[in-house]
């Protein structure tokens, strides 16, 4: 797990884009930091811990590229 810094006017899908590249992970980061579940819109300056999500295997890979046999 490492820690962000929040900008002032970060959100939670716009912090989980700029971690991530994806809003998927907003409730991962919600979840992590349930001090500021209820915050919206963060001001500047308030540290968040962030984890560290595995990158999802796409499916439609052939199975060499998926990391498993079969």
């Amino acid at each position: 797990m490492f820690r962000y810094t929040t900008m002032q006017g970060d959100t939670w899908d716009g912090i989980s884009y700029k971690l991530y590249q994806t809003e998927a992970y907003m409730s991962e980061l919600m979840t992590a930091n349930p001090d500021h579940i209820r915050t919206v819109v963060f001001s500047a300056g308030i540290v968040l811990q962030v984890p560290e999500i595995a990158a999802p295997q796409a499916e439609q890979l052939p199975p060499w590229k998926r990391g498993r046999s079969g």
